[in-house]
């Protein structure tokens, strides 16, 4: 009986269990997948490059039989295999109901330290699913940054007090990322895209990320050579022009497998015994991964049927036209809208307070925004943007990722960002033409849920500033929120 490993696209770690012992691999490309609504050009090309690229090597190898197939959808190319099959576990609550119904044989995900199960272990009985309680416990269990006794390199778990630096009006230096030199592979996906007809979301453009183990190794290496020591500091930095600042790009080689996280997270660890990047930054790149990226995916399975419900904020406005044309006339907004439409990218600070701040404030539904997080990015998938947009960005799971709402307004962009001088609205006004229309949904936020937020000591505060607002102000407030998702919608006027 014929033994076939089924590979996913992004499955394609060269260590993925599924193909050990097996006589034959098949790879499906589903039709139906590349003409979903709103997939990013750049997504599609980087997917469908890993993929061929591991075909072409598993070929070389000549070990086992080596199928590419293209179907309408990918489920037709799993029913068309004859014999035993087995593949790793999947990264989306529907694909792995599919493949229990067909009787897959499923094997661990190679590009994951921590299982489903193991994770629901660690959530079991507890009250509150902290990350950071997570993250200590990731630590000591991979031995990452501690010592014999397991306490935390430098006394601190958590340095993130460290790393909220704030751009200098001079703006950053850093080193550019390194890119990928484009291949036949690559020239053959260009053409086999522009032939499908598909209009695709977000232009087209050179190859930029990893999608090889051994591109890989080189971007991994350019980043603790060149960014690692100024990523601490400057994480939260948004500066015109720098799509990447000091940021890894390793997102995506990670989520596509060719690049095993603990692999990261040892290169960065080595060079703070070397002495070449100071402790806040490893820590905070060491969180990102056995901390945050881990917990993501342990929180996607553990509520993955809820997930596409759960909208505890009420929210009921649509996606905006804002979030495809990067046209509403706000600086922070656009910029960062053109980044992912130019280059299939944010940095994650982009991502939360920017497009999810917004999104939460002006009430854009929760699964609307994970959909266009999950397609538009080229790091982009349902179990990272579940939790990420959802729960941590949009508080839709009334607050089990998050203590607290990530809301803000024009003063924290302003602060941390240089969108604000060039924009025509005022950061610090709240009502009027000009105010900042973040400022104006924050307030706007706050007095809508006063009464969902009011026993959260984490925004007692802000909702003691809120009460001292007079109501003539906070008729105006409103008045300015409404103009905003106007603005949003692109029907102002």
């Amino acid at each position: 009986m014929t033994r076939t490993a089924l590979v996913l696209g992004d499955q394609l770690s060269r260590d993925n269990p599924a193909l050990e012992g097996v006589d034959r691999v098949v790879l499906v490309t589903s039709r139906a997948l590349l003409a979903r609504p709103g997939l990013h050009r750049q997504r599609a090309h980087l997917v469908l490059s890993g993929m061929r690229h591991l075909a072409a090597e598993l070929r070389e190898d000549g070990r086992v039989e080596v199928e590419e197939r293209t179907e309408d959808r990918l489920l037709d190319g799993v029913d068309a295999i004859e014999g035993d099959v087995v593949c790793a576990y999947p990264s989306s609550w529907a694909m792995l109901q599919a493949l229990q119904e067909r009787g897959v044989e499923l094997t661990a995900a190679p590009q994951f330290l921590t299982s489903p199960e193991a994770f629901e272990r660690w959530a079991e009985g507890r009250r509150t699913l902290k990350m950071e309680d997570f993250y200590r416990e990731q630590r000591r269990r991979l031995e990452v940054l501690v010592d014999d006794a397991g306490e935390p390199a430098g006394g601190k778990w958590n340095l993130d007090a460290d790393n909220r630096r704030p751009p200098p009006k001079g703006g950053l230096d850093a080193p550019a990322p390194w890119r990928p030199t484009e291949d036949g592979i690559d020239e053959e996906v260009r053409r086999d895209l522009d032939a499908t007809g598909i209009d695709f979301w977000g232009d087209d453009a050179p190859r930029g990320f990893a999608v090889t183990p051994e591109e890989a190794t080189s971007a991994l290496r350019s980043f603790v050579q060149g960014r690692l020591a100024g990523f601490g500091p400057w994480q939260d930095a948004m500066v015109d022009g720098e799509r990447t600042l000091f940021h890894s790009n390793l997102s995506v080689p990670m989520n596509l497998g060719v690049l095993d996280p603990m692999r990261a997270v040892r290169a960065a660890e080595r060079a703070y015994l070397r002495d070449d990047a100071p402790l806040q930054s490893v820590e905070g790149f060491v969180r990102q991964i056995v901390g945050w990226r881990e917990y993501v995916w342990g929180m996607y399975w553990l509520r993955a049927t809820q997930w596409p419900e759960r909208n505890a904020m009420r929210a009921r406005e649509p996606l905006p036209q804002a979030y495809r044309e990067a046209d509403s006339g706000w600086r922070c907004l656009d910029e960062t809208v053109r980044s992912v439409r130019e280059t299939g990218y944010a940095h994650h600070i982009e991502r939360l307070m920017v497009l999810g701040t917004i999104g939460l404030t002006s009430g854009i539904r929760p699964w609307e925004l994970v959909r266009w997080f999950a397609r538009g990015f080229v790091d982009g998938a349902e179990w990272v943007m579940a939790p990420n947009a959802a729960g941590m960005a949009l508080y839709a799971d009334g607050g089990e990722m998050m203590t607290k709402p990530y809301a803000a307004g024009g003063n924290y962009v302003n602060r941390m960002s240089q969108h604000c001088p060039s924009c025509r609205f005022d950061p610090k006004k709240r009502t009027g033409e000009d105010a900042c229309p973040l400022t104006a949904l924050y307030w706007d936020f706050l007095d809508r849920h006063r009464e969902d937020l009011q026993g959260n000591h984490r925004i007692a505060m802000p909702l003691r500033s809120l009460a001292k607002i007079p109501d003539d102000e906070l008729d105006l407030i409103r008045e300015r929120a409404r103009s905003a998702r106007r603005e949003l919608r692109g029907t102002a006027g």
